[in-house]
């Protein structure tokens, strides 16, 4: 196997993971904790606007690659075993990935928040 085959399959696999978390925050069985990590990391990774806009150079992919892999990690080390287990079952029936409103809109709102207090932290000056 390639290495090109291997980042493939770590997409599949985080694809996958992230619609899990998306059922386990939604699932009553799911402990509270583990239902708001699960549901602020699927929200925020299956929004379609991130926090870090990905035309900006280097930066611009690191929620990708670092804080939705790390928040979902530990979302599943949460989440028990054995839930986790059949809410990747029921992952892999899946077959649109869901959106999020909720994670745009809280993307949005983080956006307004840093512009305010930048605007802020300027007139100041």
């Amino acid at each position: 196997m390639s290495w090109i085959d291997g980042i493939k399959r770590w997409a599949a696999d985080l694809k996958r993971e992230v619609v899990a978390v998306w059922i386990a925050a939604r699932d009553p069985r799911t402990p509270l904790m583990a239902k708001l990590v699960a549901g602020a990391v699927a929200a925020y990774a299956v929004s379609p606007i991130d926090l870090i806009p990905d035309f900006i150079p280097v930066v611009g992919y690191l929620d990708d690659l670092l804080i939705v892999p790390l928040g979902l990690m530990l979302a599943v080390r949460l989440i028990p075993k054995g839930l986790m287990v059949e809410f990747r079952e029921r992952a892999d029936g899946i077959r649109d990935r869901p959106r999020s409103v909720v994670g745009a809109v809280v993307v949005v709102a983080i956006w307004i928040a840093a512009g305010v207090a930048l605007g802020t932290l300027l007139l100041k000056q």
